[in-house]
């Protein structure tokens, strides 16, 4: 089951990689590369391709990147992404691949509306692009409202 959840991200993460040929290309230049992420007891190691895009690495393959995230609560890592933060990660390894990795987490964006447009039209994939911004900004909000002591009194 771990492994079919692990294709599955890899396929979601090459079709986000393919709709940016700078992406491809820079990953292309790393062809052979592992990098592998771990968080708790979860780890998934990727293969960069001769096409640019992701594969599943063998568990044997020597990483030449390890990105280790340190926060160990998952409750703190959704505040984070919630805030549009970066996770708190140990990088080991690699020092170019790491800067093309860092890249790729600043510069690659899934436009899941453009997506979504392709398959219901889009007039209601926009309609559903404005109702989950929406939300995400009332998460935000009520997270930095619950997560940060005394962010919900007023100002003396």
């Amino acid at each position: 089951m771990v492994q079919e959840v692990q294709r599955r991200m890899v396929l979601l993460l090459n079709h986000v990689l393919m709709q940016e040929p700078e992406a491809t290309a820079r990953l292309a230049r790393q062809k052979g590369s592992v990098v592998l992420v771990q968080w708790r007891g979860f780890a998934l190691r990727l293969l960069a391709t001769p096409a640019g895009l992701l594969d599943l690495a063998d568990l044997q393959a020597k990483p030449a990147l390890t990105l280790s995230v340190t926060q160990e609560s998952p409750f703190a890592l959704l505040e984070s992404a919630l805030r549009g933060d970066k996770p708190e990660v140990r990088i080991e390894g690699d020092v170019q691949l790491a800067a093309e990795v860092n890249w790729l987490v600043d510069h690659v964006r899934w436009d899941l509306e453009e997506d979504l447009s392709r398959l219901i039209g889009d007039g209601p994939a926009h309609t559903i692009g404005q109702a989950a911004r929406s939300m995400v900004q009332a998460l935000r909000q009520f997270a930095g409202t619950v997560l940060v002591p005394g962010a919900d009194r007023a100002p003396p």
